[in-house]
């Protein structure tokens, strides 16, 4: 990969020579990582379909295929034969047949593969790609969302007609729209995502919603299939309320649309009973704040007796599916770095039944995962462990979990990876916080390592113990790595990560010193070298580090924040900070937006820090990590800046960016150990 330069790195160093051992984790091992992504239990709970991502390393991209494997473990077998991007498994009612997309060369279509045959047929042929599927309940319709394109805006300019043959520049771009691109996207066509409707047997495809709103919610059907429950924000004034948005129920027949919630907050991803008399769904009611939990609520169908099943659980609940027989539902929700799965009663009464969902981040060690159940109650889940990237697991309640596959078999077992040890500490103001120090592969107790702080983004996210290609590289090349869950993480409660409301950076910074403190304490820590790097919030943080301290010998700032009023006028997201992460707007409130800006501690920073940003970066541009290197060469401070080509804000997102990330990174620490 070609990476360009603002300032020349003279110690490069390939993995084999910092490397502990022959055997450690290497960069090459990137591109041989496997894990589980989506998994889909039949109703009968007999097998799994599951999305098997693996690295491509000619074409240096993730890859998908759908494989399906027994609940017991057996027959682990490629689902269709089929050589392309597969994705989005979803089950027909009675267990037959798998729905499910895969790419073309025009975009993505709608197959189905029959078990009987063990046939896929080609349903759609769309001109965008569809999303959301969900089998209508007789198993003879699919309703899924996609985009309707529209032409782009114009302001109707007179423009003299080019001569024959004549090779003039292309036209502007025009732009007219609060939304108009989206990081890793890009430029976003202009158009309105709507509901469509197409028979399992094949045929056209049905558009259903109409009007100039948005429907890209994966809709869910009426046990009857008379309509469909789908969430949207069909208001006024839609494309300003970013958190806003509704349920609404369509008649398949006539059309017709019935709002069924109306409140000051999202509702989204509607489950209906299977008795088709009450809606279950996910909200909060929008107190204008950093972080709020999102509530389980349920309602009758009519918009009657609407309460939170979660009211006094501290989790925020991120997905529910209901019980079989209707008496419950099944969710996930984070706590202390574990991704867990729960049934809630109607009752309100929580029963956990497992943790360790998550797996999927490969990069860094981000919670996360995905479940679902069979008519039985069996579960099927990525199952995280600090060892290896996510397999498919399943669990009953009462039960312990069985993991069924074993993807990384041919990897991991023959490597030496950093152990992974939680570490809780009491922050300054008598918090708990908690973190995991990850220690040199061959760890010697009797050696001292140099500690490496790696800081998440977000910054409301959180890390948890699970396995990460990046911190085993760095525990690799011979550092013990601190990462950690500072205030403003979640899973520890809604007041936790609130803290960051209207003060961010701030007690954060103390949090992850007292941290820094516990990893010295812990012993085998070269307390003279130090070095600091986080991406996202987490590179906006390490600027803010080195602007306050210089116990660190270098730092390497990536993809970050450095002024927030720039940032929040020209991001990707623009238009989602005011008030909720800052008291009204830039313009409004500019000495409140420089104070939490690392950039306004520039002056102050004496440490060498490196800056890196992928160069088609929307959510964090270019421009943001360019005005700390700039300031830095102003004030003669030893600095370089490193731009990925083609990488947006998940800068790791092809394997051999991830290797340059994590490359680059350990070339400017090299110089300054």
């Amino acid at each position: 990969m070609r990476i360009l330069f603002a300032a020349l790195l003279c110690c490069m160093l390939p993995f084999s020579a910092v490397g502990q051992s022959t055997n450690t984790f290497t960069a090459d091992d990137v591109f041989d990582l496997e894990w589980a992504s989506d998994p889909q239990i039949s109703p009968d709970g007999e097998r799994v379909v599951y999305k098997r991502m693996s690295m491509d390393k000619m074409k240096d991209r993730r890859q998908s295929r759908l494989w399906v494997v027994g609940t017991n473990g057996d027959s682990n077998r490629k689902l269709t034969g089929m050589d392309v991007s597969e994705s989005s498994p979803r089950w027909s009612p009675d267990g037959s047949r798998v729905a499910f997309t895969a790419g073309t060369d025009e975009g993505s279509e709608i197959y189905v593969y029959d078990f009987d045959t063990g046939m896929a047929t080609r349903l759609t042929q769309l001109n965008r790609s569809p999303s959301g599927l969900r089998w209508s309940p007789d198993g003879e319709h699919i309703a899924f969302s996609m985009l309707v394109p529209e032409d782009a805006p114009s302001l109707d300019a007179e423009m003299p007609d080019a001569p024959k043959n004549a090779e003039w520049a292309d036209k502007p771009r025009v732009l007219t729209r609060l939304r108009h691109q989206a990081d890793g996207r890009g430029y976003l066509e202009p158009g309105y995502d709507h509901l469509f409707v197409i028979p399992t047997e094949g045929g056209a495809a049905r558009q259903i919603t109409t009007e100039d709103f948005h429907h890209r919610s994966a809709p869910t059907w009426l046990p009857d299939g008379s309509g469909l429950i789908f969430s949207a924000d069909r208001s006024d004034d839609w494309a300003h309320d970013r958190r806003e948005s509704e349920l609404y129920r369509v008649d398949l027949k006539s059309d017709a649309i019935t709002q069924l919630t109306d409140r000051d907050g999202p509702d989204y991803a509607p489950a209906v009973s299977p008795d088709g008399s009450k809606i279950a769904f996910l909200g909060f009611d929008d107190q204008v704040q950093t972080f709020q939990n999102t509530q389980l609520y349920i309602q009758d169908l009519d918009d009657s007796n609407r309460r939170s099943l979660t009211a006094d659980l501290d989790k925020s609940i991120s997905s529910a599916t209901w019980a079989a027989d209707g008496n419950g539902l099944y969710v996930s929700y984070l706590e202390s770095g574990d991704t867990k799965v729960a049934y809630i009663g109607m009752d309100g009464e929580t029963q956990e039944i497992t943790g360790n969902v998550g797996g999927t981040s490969i990069g860094r060690p981000y919670t996360g995962g995905s479940f679902s159940v069979s008519d039985d109650g069996i579960i099927a889940f990525t199952h995280a462990t600090s060892e290896r990237p996510a397999d498919v697991a399943t669990v009953q309640a009462d039960a312990s979990p069985s993991v069924i596959t074993a993807l990384n078999k041919d990897l991991l077992p023959h490597r030496t990876l950093g152990e992974v040890e939680e570490l809780t500490w009491t922050s300054a103001d008598g918090r708990s916080i908690q973190g995991w120090v990850v220690r040199p592969p061959n760890f010697d107790a009797d050696e001292t390592y140099p500690l490496l702080l790696e800081i998440h983004g977000g910054p409301i996210t959180s890390y948890g113990p699970t396995f990460s290609a990046e911190i085993q590289l760095y525990a690799a090349a011979g550092y013990v790595v601190l990462y950690a869950n500072p205030r403003g993480s979640t899973g520890y409660g809604q007041e936790f990560a609130n803290l960051l409301y209207h003060d961010y950076p701030g007690g954060d910074y103390g949090d992850l010193m007292t941290g820094v403190d516990a990893a010295i304490e812990t012993g085998s820590v070269d307390t003279d070298q130090l070095y600091v790097t986080g991406g996202s919030a987490g590179g906006t943080m390490t600027a803010w580090i080195v602007g306050k301290t210089n116990r660190f010998r270098a730092a390497v700032v990536t993809k970050p924040v450095m002024n927030w009023y720039s940032k929040t006028l020209v991001a990707d997201n623009y238009y989602g900070y005011a008030h909720y992460r800052y008291p009204g707007y830039a313009w409004e409130n500019p000495e409140k937006y420089l104070e939490e800006s690392p950039i306004s501690l520039a002056g102050q920073i004496e440490t060498p820090t490196m800056t890196m940003v992928g160069s088609e970066d929307l959510r964090t541009p270019p421009s943001e990590a360019l005005q700390l290197y700039h300031a830095l060469k102003i004030r003669q401070i030893e600095t370089a800046h490193v731009e990925i080509p083609g990488a947006s804000h998940h800068i790791a997102s092809r394997p051999s960016q991830l290797a340059a990330k994590v490359a680059y990174t350990l070339a400017w620490f090299k110089r300054y150990r």
